[in-house]
């Protein structure tokens, strides 16, 4: 089962969850029901840390993907 990432129109927030088929997606933090499916990239952790399909974004962090800053 994958798991995507959505945007919520109602609370403007952004969440994961792991999708089982046809499944109805429901925001876990207001329950709207009006959800868009964001772009994910590819990543893995190696020995010298995280690397991603899209390179470092974040400017603030060193994540290379987050939802908090939207990169």
């Amino acid at each position: 089962m994958p798991i995507f990432e959505y945007h919520c129109m109602k609370c403007d927030k952004d969440f994961e969850i792991l999708v089982f088929g046809k499944q109805k997606i429901i925001c876990p933090s207001c329950n709207g029901k009006k959800v868009k499916k964001l772009l994910s990239s590819f990543s893995h952790k190696g020995d010298s840390g995280f690397s991603s399909s899209k390179g470092s974004a974040c400017t603030s962090c060193s994540a290379t993907s987050c939802s908090t800053c939207s990169h």
